[in-house]
């Protein structure tokens, strides 16, 4: 994977810089602010980019405002968004673009390396992948007209799971149920949201994730 590095953090920067080449990633730009991101996914397109929240000049959301304003530059480049902080104010409008490509997850909470690498991977796929507690903030504000009304309390269970990027066998060793089980809990969302199978597997998974996020 090409990957444009965006922390303000010198030391963190290198190390994720270090990490990534290391598992055989190409880092192809790394910065310390906002406008730099922007300016490096416009010239570079790279495969992913990953991102802190907080940057300068006031230290509060620009890396996630930064992280929208090169998706609108570059329609659909993939974005993870890396910190410490869970920052909904911009996530919205990380999240309105159907497209996918998109993932939050706090560092303090990354397991592992291969863990991390493999939520890069889905992302730069045009994947999701959100750490639970940034799916719990988002979901605080759910609008009283729920599109989710309709779910059970397991598919909602199953749905949940599925926006932390997980695959339907991982699912199914989490709620221990069986792979068959699974598949008809998804196929069963995918109907009750109005997904159907002329939208192809992989981006009726991305839309569902994507409005149980916004919902």
């Amino acid at each position: 994977m090409r990957v444009v590095v965006a922390d303000d953090a010198v030391l963190i920067r290198a190390g994720l810089v270090r990490l990534l080449e290391e598992f055989g990633c190409e880092v192809v730009d790394a910065v310390g602010d906002g406008d730099a991101l922007v300016a490096s996914v416009a010239a570079h397109r790279p495969d992913i980019s990953v991102v802190d929240v907080r940057m300068p000049p006031s230290f509060t959301d620009e890396g996630l405002r930064a992280a929208v304003e090169a998706r609108r530059r570059v329609p659909g480049t993939p974005v993870m968004i890396l910190s410490q902080y869970v920052e909904v104010s911009y996530a919205d409008d990380l999240l309105a673009d159907a497209r996918g490509a998109v993932g939050y997850l706090l560092k303090d909470r990354v397991a592992d390396v291969e863990e991390f690498l493999d939520g890069l991977r889905r992302v730069a796929s045009g994947g999701t992948v959100f750490d639970p507690q940034v799916v719990a903030q988002l979901m605080v504000r759910r609008r009283r007209d729920d599109p989710l009304a309709s779910l059970t309390p397991r598919e909602r269970e199953v749905l949940g799971l599925m926006a932390e990027g997980k695959s339907n066998p991982a699912i199914g060793r989490q709620l221990v149920i069986t792979d068959g089980a699974v598949e008809k809990h998804v196929r069963s969302i995918f109907n009750k949201l109005g997904l159907y199978a002329d939208d192809g597997d992989q981006h009726r998974r991305v839309l569902a994730v994507l409005t149980y996020l916004r919902s």
